[in-house]
């Protein structure tokens, strides 16, 4: 069975574990949806990656980059 049938898994922030799509928290307080729960238990470091390569890009983008 897919994940995505009933929402897939989300990383709440305010409790820093894995949610199920129907989980209790807001979706304020959550990232994803994630396709596992491997992936949603590594989306801060995703968030972090992905920010690292948006700025990478920005600063390219103005000529700032080496």
């Amino acid at each position: 069975m897919s994940s995505r049938v009933n929402g897939g898994y989300y990383w709440c922030l305010r409790h820093e574990r894995v949610e199920s799509g129907d989980g209790v928290c807001r979706a304020k307080y959550r990232l994803g949806p994630y396709d596992t729960v491997a992936e949603a238990e590594q989306a801060l470091e995703t968030v972090q990656q992905r920010n690292e390569a948006w700025e990478e890009a920005d600063a390219h983008w103005k000529g700032e980059a080496d």
